[in-house]
């Protein structure tokens, strides 16, 4: 049996179980991985509802242009129902959103402005606020407004939340989302708490939105807002979508740690989720344990976490080390780690007047390969087991001469806080070493060796 359009695939996303990441808590978690939609995100059921709705109110006419501001993720699921029905788009988005969700728009027809991210939303330049005039100036178009249009929230209460009732067998206990446009949590929520009210429902917020200390106190603090770089979650105002009655908890989950758990989803897991499938993850483990310490979930509870996108939407930010890097999200080994690793060792090191018998010496005491050639506490040639193989094979009588004679070029010297990856590119195949300064000023050095041993661990 064929489908008739790409819409018809929307959802009925699988939910599957976490082993790994998840194995010290006494319950079951289950993952609804929402990817599976045709557009890679949980947006597709939302975006489909609301232009569905807005042609039954007469909003949009055929013919006509989609207007809205979208992180990328409601963009693609409006553009897909376009694609099917007939319309043009117009989206605008944030400079902080990753490339690949504007690229990926550009490629099914949408068209793509890019507003800047650290702006007041009443700017003029702001993504809402361009979205909003483009709507009085484009003929014949609509303004989605995603935030404040109760379709958004509609969908997840006929689908989502029946879906997971139904896949659950109604054992569902928990239910966590990183929330934005409150859409997915509200509607889901609220359909789940319909059909059991002691369901809990926990949300999780960044550090720089406004939801949690709206939630906490019901108060719009704007001193709680500041640029982040989570991405699909948290906002700088509250949306009409949200009913802070269907919520129970809300935590909010660093841009490191989100990042870095999403990386673990994928490597742990096999899941390639995007951003806010990670901060959902940690937010679930930090509100695990209450205020007190104890444990708040049991051994027969069911908690479902809500994985919205994929990854490849990420590839050039999460998923890309020199990005992670760049912003300290990686705990990145320094060459200082791996002679701090050894305890205290003095360098093994030739002066130039020393003879190549005493460098072969050296390396057999030693077991080493690599040894600097120093002069009065400077770096001045080296010495190789390789280069001394090759010399000694020409010439056997080689081994009284001068080492001066027969030093190669001083290792390179780095920084001592650099990182391990960086300093692979130092390694040769005629360099098998780098030398770097401590403190104190002392010389340590790393090989080949150490580093492939570092980068295996």
């Amino acid at each position: 049996m064929w489908l008739n359009n790409i819409l018809e695939t929307i959802g009925n996303t699988p939910l599957i179980k976490l082993n790994t990441i998840t194995k010290n808590l006494p319950c079951t978690v289950l993952a609804k991985v929402e990817y599976f939609n045709p557009g890679n995100s949980i947006k597709d059921r939302m975006a489909l509802k609301m232009l569905e709705v807005a042609e039954q109110e007469g909003k949009i006419k055929p013919g006509g242009t989609i207007i809205e501001g979208t992180s990328g993720n409601t963009g693609m699921g409006l553009a897909l129902a376009a694609c099917i029905k007939g319309y043009k788009c117009i989206f605008t988005t944030t400079d902080k959103q990753s490339k690949e969700k504007a690229d990926i728009l550009k490629a099914v027809g949408a068209e793509v402005i890019v507003c800047p991210t650290n702006v007041e939303p009443e700017d003029p330049r702001s993504y809402y606020s361009v979205s909003k005039r483009l709507a009085t100036e484009v003929p014949n178009s609509w303004y989605v407004n995603q935030y404040d249009n109760l379709a958004n929230r509609q969908a997840h209460y006929e689908q989502t939340g029946p879906e997971i009732w139904e896949q659950t067998e109604g054992k569902v206990t928990h239910l966590v989302v990183a929330t934005g446009t409150g859409g997915t949590i509200v509607g889901t929520g609220q359909y789940l708490k319909e059909k059991n009210p002691d369901i809990k429902v926990w949300a999780i917020d960044s550090y720089g939105s406004l939801l949690k200390k709206y939630f906490d106190t019901g108060e719009l603090d704007q001193k709680e807002v500041y640029p982040y770089i989570s991405e699909g979650f948290g906002e700088d105002f509250v949306p009409a979508n949200y009913d802070m009655r269907v919520i129970d908890e809300f935590t909010k989950v660093t841009d490191k740690d989100g990042a870095v758990m999403a990386r673990r989803i994928a490597k742990e897991e096999g899941m390639f989720c995007g951003y806010s499938a990670g901060s959902c993850l940690q937010g679930l483990l930090q509100l695990a344990k209450g205020p007190d310490g104890k444990d708040l979930l049991k051994k027969d509870d069911v908690v479902v976490l809500i994985f919205h996108d994929h990854g490849s939407r990420y590839v050039g930010k999460v998923y890309n080390d020199q990005w992670m890097l760049e912003r300290g999200f990686l705990d990145v080994k320094t060459f200082k780690d791996l002679v701090g690793g050894r305890g205290a060792q003095r360098l093994i090191n030739l002066k130039k007047e020393d003879t190549v018998a005493d460098a072969i010496e050296l390396m057999k005491k030693y077991d080493i390969e690599n040894i600097p050639v120093m002069e009065a506490e400077t770096s001045v040639g080296a010495i190789s087991a390789g280069g001394l193989f090759n010399k000694i094979l020409s010439n056997p009588d080689i081994k009284l001469s001068t080492i001066e004679s027969v030093m190669e070029n001083p290792y390179p010297e780095v920084a001592f806080e650099t990182p391990v990856e960086r300093l692979s590119s130092f390694i040769t195949k005629e360099n098998g070493a780098v030398l770097s300064r401590d403190e104190s000023g002392s010389f340590h050095i790393v090989t080949k060796y150490d580093i492939i041993q570092s980068l295996t661990k």
